[in-house]
């Protein structure tokens, strides 16, 4: 083994003065931690001018380098591919003289050492971890041929990665594409559907109870009352719950059931409303208050119909600004509020139609999703035996 300083200099930099607009807006990128992300970083938010970079503590840093957050996000990395200014937050890593180090290797190993640095970081409010921190990082012994042959193994299992996870983006976008192909703008209904109040689709509301539960995953015998973020990104997620003993149950409780539609009745202004379909029964877990079942009335509705309408940005928006609360953090939808909402409704032949394909995209969804974490595993072995006793030939 030997330490990151061995082999790079650390090179910092810095911010120009804000209320000096010749600094700003210029042709030089100029690199903060919300840059990173990407493992190649193309362009900056932000850009500066010449006399911005002569006015502060920030330095050029050619492309092909990599630049690593040492604030806030602890490790980020990416490899740039243009000559950019850096802030403060971000060090550049510049080999030694004589030193070689392949960017990509050095991508990779930051990766491996998220952990390491965020261990070590300090800090009350925003964290982060000084230079001596990074230099002191073990990196393992391997030439520039081994080096690359790493990065290359790495590079290939982390793009199978990615393409599985695109590949179960595009799934989602495709039945977004379907509703609107089928359905239209629901805000507009340039297909005139009637519309009436969500009401008269809806047979019923079911709320659940917040229990006392405990931040952990539920054992075997125990249940798991779930959080709100079950919900909020649009797609069932039944790791997310707290667990609660059965001893302390003492209501019936409302569990997720295949094919159910559940709905997040109080979150931020972005989050309220948030939708989901569950797609295989949880009886060992149950819903909280701010959670709902949405029972579609039979022959009126179907519970796809309903989630992909509510999840429509502009429709959603309009039940979103009905969310009442006093703290700016923390709103509701009322039953009467979602209960009100005006709705088109198609025919129900039509929605019984995109209610297939929905479940059928979301079977193969669910192979895609086991891909996905296999190439995620797969993934996270190798960088674990790169970094610790190297790949075999």
């Amino acid at each position: 083994m030997t330490v990151l300083g061995d082999l790079v200099t650390l090179q910092g930099g810095g911010t120009p003065p804000r209320d000096e607009p010749r600094y700003w807006n210029g042709t030089i990128p100029w690199a903060s931690v919300k840059d990173l992300g990407v493992s190649r970083l193309v362009s900056t938010v932000e850009r500066i001018s010449p006399g911005g970079v002569e006015a502060s503590a920030t330095r050029i840093i050619k492309a092909g380098h990599v630049v690593v957050a040492t604030r806030m996000a602890i490790g980020r990395a990416s490899i740039l591919e243009v000559d950019a200014a850096i802030n403060q937050d971000l060090k550049a890593l510049i080999p030694r003289p004589g030193r070689r180090v392949h960017p990509n290797y050095l991508l990779h190993l930051l990766g491996a050492s998220t952990a390491f640095l965020e261990k070590r970081a300090t800090g009350a409010t925003v964290k982060g971890i000084r230079s001596e921190v990074l230099e002191n990082l073990p990196v393992p012994h391997a030439n520039y041929d081994e080096q690359r042959r790493i990065a290359d193994i790495l590079d290939r299992a982390d793009a199978i990665r990615r393409k599985r996870k695109q590949a179960i983006s595009l799934m989602e976008e495709l039945l977004r594409s379907a509703f609107l192909e089928m359905f239209g703008d629901p805000v507009t209904n340039p297909k005139g559907w009637p519309v009436k109040p969500a009401g008269e689709l809806i047979e019923g509301l079911e709320a659940g109870w917040s229990a006392n539960g405990e931040a952990r995953q539920r054992a075997a015998d125990e249940f798991g009352v779930l959080k709100v973020s079950a919900v909020t990104s649009g797609v069932f997620k039944p790791d997310e719950h707290k667990a609660v003993a059965p001893g302390t149950i003492d209501c019936e409780l409302v569990t997720p059931r295949a094919g159910d539609l559940l709905f997040s009745r109080a979150n931020t202004r972005e989050l309220v409303a948030a939708t989901c379909l569950v797609e295989r029964d949880e009886p060992r877990l149950f819903l909280p208050d701010k959670i709902w079942r949405v029972v579609p009335r039979a022959g009126t509705t179907t519970t796809p119909y309903l989630r992909f309408l509510l999840a429509h940005a502009r429709f959603r928006a309009e039940l979103t600004k009905t969310a009442t609360g006093t703290s700016g953090s923390m709103l509701n939808v009322s039953m009467e509020k979602l209960r009100g909402l005006r709705c088109p409704v198609p025919p129900f032949s039509l929605q019984q139609r995109f209610a297939d394909l929905v479940w059928s995209v979301l079977r193969i969804k669910a192979g895609f999703a086991t891909a996905e974490q296999d190439a995620a595993n797969l993934f996270a072995s190798l960088v674990d035996r790169a970094f610790s006793v190297g790949l075999p030939c």
